[in-house]
């Protein structure tokens, strides 16, 4: 997908991205969803083509219904739900940078690149990711998981949290491993990433091995949390993260070990 920086320059007709707080407008056929084509203004911000087609984003939405993008898993292609992912970002960036956050000014957005500068003091505000690590430790065939306490879903999946200033991913990754479950790591391995639209974040993955301590669950971020082997998993996360990623990369690895043991 071509990607180009900047705004609608004048009214045209595309694959227009509706958000209204942060849900997607879309129109369902059956168990698909469909994108509308309408036309779009100066207010639109351009996402680049997808398929030959050129794609907006807009704030507000008429066309269709609006639903949760976690809910279009499926529903739209991997591309689609690809660019949807951007359009939520871009709008929430959009909205919340119309105003300086230096003299309180109105901002502009640029026509060239991806940035609303100050009408007064020209402070610049870009779109920006939080970077969060995400890993599945191991200790002797089995895999940590847990169930996070702010969550109704009953699945268990990998730890997670955000980078803090100043810290490696690696020391990130030692980090929110001992303070949510209090045991140390090592061997830390880049695993892979994926953009995650629902809190303007990078997800980094991560795998890492088990090298000290018993679990201890901090129960302000942790419902519970155990070793599970490969053919004992409870409830985990559906096809949609890198969390379920690492999940199945963990059963594919040991799913020899786990038919031999039985």
């Amino acid at each position: 997908m071509a990607f180009i920086p900047g705004v609608a320059t004048s009214a045209r007709r595309g694959r227009v991205f509706a958000v209204v707080d942060q849900s997607l407008h879309v129109v369902r056929d059956g168990d698909r969803a469909e994108i509308p084509i309408s036309d779009v203004d100066d207010s639109a911000l351009y996402l680049g083509e997808l398929d030959g087609e050129p794609c907006f984003a807009l704030e507000g939405g008429s066309v269709g219904e609006p639903i949760q993008l976690r809910e279009l898993f499926g529903a739209l292609s991997d591309d689609e739900f690809g660019v949807a992912g951007r359009a939520l970002g871009l709008t929430a960036w959009d909205r919340d940078h119309r105003f300086c956050g230096r003299c309180a000014a109105p901002t502009e957005r640029s026509a060239v690149e991806r940035v609303r500068t100050c009408t007064r003091c020209g402070h610049g505000a870009w779109p920006r990711l939080s970077p969060a690590v995400i890993m599945l430790v191991e200790r002797e065939g089995k895999a940590l998981l847990a169930r996070n306490a702010r969550f109704k879903r009953p699945f268990y999946s990998t730890l997670a949290g955000f980078v803090e200033v100043g810290e490696t991913l690696e020391h990130a990754v030692a980090r929110e491993v001992a303070e949510e479950a209090s045991i140390a790591v090592d061997n830390i391995r880049y695993f892979g990433s994926q953009p995650w639209p629902f809190t303007g974040s990078l997800m980094i993955g991560f795998t890492a091995r088990w090298a000290s301590g018993d679990i201890v669950a901090d129960s302000t971020e942790l419902a519970d949390a155990g070793w599970f082997a490969a053919d004992e998993l409870p409830i985990v996360p559906p096809k949609l993260s890198i969390a379920r990623e690492l999940i199945d990369d963990f059963v594919r690895r040991h799913a020899g070990a786990a038919s031999r043991s039985a």
